[in-house]
């Protein structure tokens, strides 16, 4: 596999729309762009008219060959580049992209090893960019989702992963509703617990490959539970952003 040089590139937007209340599904088309595997992320630079630039790292939920990338950008209220790319950011509008960067949190198609991904909110959108590669690759490598999130209305990619999973795929998606259960549901909220994690994810002597993406705390939780559980450091891959 020859691993992409990473780089800086200025890309349009092309679509910008609401991915949740406080999220905006954003696609930049990059003439320059050389493709990223599944998993990836980049730097998005913002350049204020006094010349301050801001940069922060966001995951790229598309993969493969193309010159379009997918982002899915969650405001954080405190934030430099969020508010902007959620509230102000407008089609036609260019943006600096360096990338594409990561070579750890990656899947590629072709290993047969069974897949668990488990995200918490945002951290959804890499496992996004492997769902759909597996998809696109017609792989049948068992896969497996768990995802923690506030609510119905917070979750990203929400058709597109119902339909994958309802498909004759090997996807097996779960969900954890922190804050407000849909009407029917057999738990009632609350926060994933070990518990609850053991008894939603590949277990342990099927060796699966297992990739961890969210808040910090929710990582670090996550992470030493599953080594708690019986998994091997060594098939543990995660990533973590700021915040709760």
């Amino acid at each position: 596999m020859t691993r992409r040089r990473a780089t800086w590139h200025t890309g349009t937007v092309v679509e910008a729309r609401p991915e949740t209340s406080s999220a905006r599904r954003i696609i930049v088309d990059v003439p320059s762009w050389p493709g990223n595997d599944a998993g990836q992320h980049i730097d998005v630079r913002l350049t204020a008219p006094d010349g301050y630039q801001a940069t922060r790292s966001y995951s790229v939920g598309s993969s493969g060959p193309g010159t379009r990338i997918e982002l899915a950008v969650d405001e954080l209220p405190d934030g430099e580049v969020s508010p902007f790319l959620v509230r102000d950011l407008l089609v036609g509008d260019e943006l600096e992209i360096h990338g594409p960067l990561g070579g750890f949190f990656v899947w590629r198609p072709g290993d047969s090893t069974p897949v668990q991904l488990i995200a918490g909110g945002s951290g959804v959108v890499p496992l996004v960019a492997m769902v759909r590669a597996h998809a696109a690759a017609d792989d049948a490598t068992p896969f497996r989702l768990l995802y923690s999130v506030r609510s119905p209305n917070d979750i990203f990619f929400r058709d597109e992963l119902s339909t994958a999973a309802a498909d004759a795929s090997p996807l097996q998606l779960d969900y954890v509703y922190t804050r407000e259960a849909p009407d029917g549901w057999p738990t009632p909220p609350g926060r994933l617990t070990r518990e609850t994690l053991a008894s939603a994810v590949v277990p342990p002597a099927d060796g699966p490959r297992i990739f961890v993406c969210g808040p910090t705390a929710f990582v670090e939780a996550v992470a030493g539970w599953l080594l708690d559980l019986g998994f091997p450091s060594s098939s543990i891959r995660t990533e973590r952003f700021g915040g709760t």
